[in-house]
């Protein structure tokens, strides 16, 4: 029986990130996924540049357009538009991007198997209907994964659901975010771009999800799309962490979506997925699996509470909770929240903290009981 130091199974940003690290720094690593690569996955394509701050490299091969600006509107009224002197996002492809993952994780020495499912009988992998031996597990898949599943983490999560698809690209989407605020229950819609393409969308709770077409055909008039034309149209569901789950147990360990670590505000996980893969090969290095848990709550847990709390005040007061985000500090500490230049909002300081005192006490009131 072939074994290995970790076998990593899911080979998406968390899982190959995870990958790579853990073989740069000399680990034998398996990575698996049931999908033959390159494949494409449900996402918005954004990676913030906090995101890509948490890389050990650069992404910028599989990058098709650079955000400096984002447009706010609530209700599809009169908003407002702001432009960082940085970049604020990187937009790309998952199909591009995972790809370009995976095979970094290769490079430094992990053995990639694509097309192959994984399963597990009395605490081993079985890959491909090989039995695999593996000192760490990492689950890397998703929100669906087995991984979560088989060992009994992951318990408890909430979900939200989201719908996209693809348009072709119009020139005044170039460079840009479209949020379109309070128009979905629990979440927003969106118009990201690409390459040669825009990515339009729409997100919220998990109630929303038979009204979610209703939503998106709106979406898509108020900005000119034929929503009948739109291309790989497809729902997804995003994983809300309960707070007393479990994501690591034993020689188990989740990252990523399969951990249930998204933003709760945006429903963006791939900070989350750099994160938790840096403290999930941290922990695996130095032999302490135990700690894997409670720090990625310390790394996480400000930012995500904030989250929750903002999320609450834009879905029962959006235009107020648009009028503070419009002040004039509040834009400053969400470029560099969005920048990774402050960890979470309670690290601003200054007259920068009023708009974010205004929005905490929002949120409270709008929290439900």
């Amino acid at each position: 029986m072939r074994t290995f130091d970790v076998v990593v199974v899911g080979a998406g940003p968390a899982g190959s990130t995870a990958a790579y690290r853990l073989a740069a720094a000399g680990a034998s690593v398996l990575l698996v996924d049931k999908a033959r690569f390159p494949r494409d996955k449900p996402c918005g394509g954004g990676v913030t540049i906090r995101a890509a701050r948490e890389l050990p490299f650069s992404i910028e091969p599989v990058v098709e357009d650079v955000v400096d600006r984002f447009e706010l509107r609530v209700d599809y009224s009169k908003g407002f538009e702001r432009t960082s002197p940085k970049p604020l996002c990187l937009m790309t492809q998952r199909r591009r991007l995972d790809e370009f993952l995976a095979r970094k994780a290769e490079e430094a020495g992990a053995q990639f198997r694509d097309g192959v499912p994984a399963a597990f009988d009395d605490g081993e992998v079985v890959i491909g209907g090989e039995r695999i031996g593996a000192s760490v597990i990492v689950g890397a898949d998703g929100v669906n994964g087995v991984t979560a599943r088989t060992f009994g983490l992951g318990l408890g999560h909430g979900h939200g659901v989201a719908l996209e698809g693809n348009a072709p690209l119009a020139a005044r989407y170039r460079g840009k975010l479209v949020l379109e605020l309070g128009v979905v229950p629990g979440g927003y819609g969106w118009v990201f771009p690409k390459g040669d393409h825009v990515n339009v969308g729409v997100g919220g709770w998990q109630s929303e999800g038979p009204r979610l077409r209703e939503h998106l055909r709106r979406l898509c008039d108020v900005h000119g799309v034929d929503a009948g034309a739109l291309e790989e149209l497809r729902g997804y569901r995003l994983p809300y962490r309960d707070k007393t789950s479990r994501f690591a147990r034993d020689n188990v360990i989740l990252v990523g979506d399969a951990a249930g670590l998204i933003d709760p505000l945006t429903g963006d996980g791939m900070y989350e997925a750099f994160v938790s893969a840096r403290l999930a090969a941290d922990a695996i290095v130095s032999d302490d699996l135990a700690a894997y848990e409670s720090a990625v709550l310390a790394e996480l847990g400000a930012l995500h509470s904030a989250s929750w709390t903002a999320k609450y005040a834009l879905d029962r007061f959006p235009r107020l909770t648009l009028a503070i985000a419009r002040a004039p500090f509040a834009w400053g500490v969400i470029a560099r929240i969005v920048r990774g230049e402050l960890r979470d909002p309670t690290s601003a300081r200054g007259l920068s903290r009023a708009p974010l005192k205004a929005l905490d006490r929002l949120g409270k009131i709008a929290e439900p009981a």
